[in-house]
């Protein structure tokens, strides 16, 4: 369960890249079908409570962002072994391990989503750096993530990134101008 090995990264003194990577990796191999069945089934109940008319790109950009990335995951390689900032990594894991802690047991909660948002999200920030939402990710209003050539563009970013429950905080996007 990714949570043991997770909180091994709290106590680790430096962090390179690829040995988060292989971590993240391992956690993802424990991903099987029935998790990614599982998850998306989540996914689409989720979606019930989203707007009707963003409610087909939201089941989408969720699928393709989280669910199918899990085997970018695992395929992944790198050479880069530079030291990630341990502070930032260790924020990450901890916001990540108290939302888990806070949703485990809730009605709707589901732990093979979960497992999959939590290596998706260490993923895409530290290994990839890239925003936990992939640029084209729809949000209500017509808004979406963009890139502008140098920087990642979240149109929510303000307004969610002190949210405990969201990922904003430690996500690499940052706010888009147009939408403050």
């Amino acid at each position: 369960m990714i949570i043991c090995q997770i909180k091994e990264v709290l106590s680790c003194q430096e962090i390179q890249r690829n040995n988060f990577l292989s971590l993240l990796q391992s956690e993802a191999r424990l991903v099987n079908i029935q998790d990614i069945m599982q998850a998306s089934l989540f996914l689409l109940e989720d979606g019930k409570y989203v707007q009707e008319s963003y409610r087909k790109e939201y089941i989408k950009a969720y699928t393709l962002g989280f669910i199918t990335r899990i085997n970018e995951v695992k395929a992944h390689r790198t050479s880069d072994n530079q030291l990630l900032d341990l502070e930032e990594v260790q924020e990450a894991v901890n916001q990540l391990l108290k939302q888990e802690e806070e949703v485990t047991g809730v009605d709707g909660f589901d732990p093979a989503f979960f497992r999959i948002y939590k290596i998706i999200s260490l993923y895409t920030t530290f290994i990839i750096e890239e925003p936990v939402h992939q640029v084209g990710t729809p949000f209500p209003g017509g808004l979406e993530v963009k890139y502008d050539g140098k920087n990642y563009l979240c149109p929510v970013k303000e307004r969610q990134k002190d949210n405990p429950r969201a990922v904003c905080g430690f996500c690499i996007a940052e706010q888009d101008p147009e939408t403050i």
